[in-house]
């Protein structure tokens, strides 16, 4: 596929298989084979949001359990028992531990990522997520909890924090023309894992129950293995341009009229301590905060708000259990919607951003978003459930571009030589919005119906209070200015930084480098991941169509 040898000064015997240097590529390479290696890695990770079909199986593992003895045990007792079910909220909070450890690993390995190579990074991602579903599978099978969290959640979210921030570090390398095409292309992956993942995993627990129990270690064990190869050659597929390398045709020069793109590079010890580093932390964090609550409570709050009216009803009337299951399919259709949304958003925002610009692509985005937020009770109140399920598509399409668009965004501000690391660090925002969204939410709902709001009503002021959030956000990013030159590396550091990564130095032979063909290796690569997606979209679809 290409030929490392002699490239940039690197010899081909130089380090490991795993180096960074083993993975600089040759005169046969060519860079649009870089993001199907991307999405088989975002693809696997993005299963995360797909979690949600283990919850009620998992929580139905021990029949015959004596319910009043279980009654008092609490969480501990949960993390150890093996003659009690696990509630549902105690097994949650495994979600909310790999999300909370993605942002930690992300921020405190990011660094490491630059020099180690995406090779590395990404093979190591894929033990840890791979093997943390087969650790958690295997705690499934002896009815341990703690072994649960241990393998799906810390380990797990490890390989997640690794795997979200790899491929993203790599493309915007390889596109600096592109970056918001390149990154939107990898981070759509992992909207769309759950889309792939999730009527799998249904598909296995099915496949392998026995005696009314769902085959729920089964499945978590079999995806492991299946993502593990997968992200293994997603890893082994990742290239980094040579020192010096460019698109044909493009200049740096090309971005010097656009004010927020910088000529320098900023090291990450300078970065995260600039304005325009929280700044964009805030614009990340409000946004997600907004957009996760939606996210954690879409199908409660489809049902609640509407009822009877998804069947075409007066609101009071009495459903028989056909009438109930069937606004249960409807909620279903919108998980399915999006799903959907929330990946195609991510290419569709971060494209656009190419023309836009990052700082207007996110100011679009949360004026629609404020005005959305704020249409969402209206809906509700008159009764339009089609205006409804619109106007939460297009703000998860915007949820899933606010991902997609911050990493060409920092590449703009910092400029791409530690975006990897700034990357990683950013990332901590998504870990405090996937605790206080869904908890602030819930929490909002909880307090209106103990004031006796109506089910249909409790969500009104939650979602002006979104709205509220995205103002916030608003108010960052147009606070965002280029960063002075005072904090731009030194060439000494860049130097350094080069040496740190065995770039080697620049040779003359630069500008005909990864000048490939796309050929018959690109064709099945892009098969390789675009026919799972295609899949799992026809699936999203097909579910979404109950609610027309």
């Amino acid at each position: 596929m290409d030929n490392v040898s002699g490239t940039a000064g690197v010899p081909a015997g130089g380090g490991g298989l795993l180096a960074r240097e083993r993975t600089i590529a040759g005169p046969g390479f060519n860079r649009w084979l870089v993001p199907p290696a991307a999405l088989a890695i975002h693809l696997c990770i993005g299963m995360a949001y797909g979690f949600s079909v283990f919850w009620l199986p998992m929580a139905h593992l021990v029949p015959g359990t004596n319910a009043a003895a279980c009654a008092d045990i609490g969480f501990w007792g949960e993390l150890f028992t093996r003659t009690c079910n696990w509630t549902v909220p105690a097994e949650t909070h495994v979600f909310e531990t790999f999300i909370a450890v993605l942002g930690i690993s992300a921020a405190i390995w990011g660094g490491w990522l630059e020099h180690a190579g995406p090779r590395k990074a990404g093979f190591i991602a894929a033990l840890c997520w791979g093997g943390g579903l087969v650790i958690g599978g295997f705690g499934v099978s002896i009815h341990q909890l703690w072994l649960v969290y241990l393998g799906c959640g810390l380990i797990g979210g490890i390989g997640e924090g690794l795997g979200y921030i790899t491929p993203v570090s790599t493309l915007i390398k390889w596109f600096p023309d592109r970056r918001g095409l390149a990154t939107g292309l990898a981070i759509m992956g992992y909207g769309g894992g759950a889309m792939i993942g999730a009527p799998l995993a249904v598909w296995l627990m099915h496949r392998f129950a026995a005696n009314g129990v769902a085959g729920v270690a089964q499945a978590l064990m079999i995806l492991g293995v299946i993502y593990f190869v997968a992200m293994s050659l997603g890893a082994f597929g990742f290239r980094v341009p040579p020192n010096g390398w460019g698109p044909a045709g493009w200049t740096p020069a090309d971005t010097a009229h656009k004010a927020l793109v910088t000529r320098g590079n900023v090291h990450l010890n300078r970065a995260w301590r600039t304005p325009q580093f929280w700044l964009i932390w805030g614009v990340l964090c409000l946004n997600v905060t907004a957009g996760i609550a939606v996210i954690a409570m879409a199908s409660p709050m489809l049902q609640e708000v509407f009822g009877p009216r998804l069947l075409g009803l007066d609101t009071g009337t009495a459903l028989g259990v056909g009438q109930k299951a069937a606004i249960v399919a409807a909620a279903a259709g919108l998980v399915g919607l999006i799903s959907l949304f929330n990946s195609l958003g991510r290419l569709f925002w971060a494209s656009l951003s190419d023309r836009l610009g990052r700082k207007n692509t996110y100011s679009v985005i949360f004026l629609i978003g404020i005005a959305l937020y704020c249409l969402l009770p209206t809906w509700g109140h008159l009764g339009i459930p089609s205006l409804f399920v619109v106007s939460i598509c297009i703000i998860l399409s915007m949820y899933g571009g606010g991902f997609s668009t911050v990493p060409a965004y920092l590449a703009d501000i910092f400029g791409t030589a530690m975006v990897g690391a700034i990357h990683g660090r950013l990332i901590t925002a998504w870990s405090v919005a996937g605790v206080v969204g869904p908890a602030l939410i819930a929490g909002l709902r909880q307090f209106e119906l103990d004031r006796g709001v109506a089910h249909n009503l409790v969500y009104d002021y939650t979602l002006y209070m979104m709205a509220g959030l995205l103002v916030c956000g608003l108010i960052c990013n147009l606070l965002v200015r280029p960063v002075d030159q005072r904090h731009w590396m030194s060439e000494t550091e860049l130097a350094r930084e080069s040496a740190l990564r065995h770039e080697g130095t620049t040779v003359a032979s630069v500008d005909r480098i990864a000048r490939g063909g796309f050929g018959v290796t690109g064709v099945i690569a892009w098969l390789a991941v675009g026919v799972p997606f295609l899949i799992g979209l026809y699936l999203a679809i097909s579910r979404a169509i109950v609610l027309f």
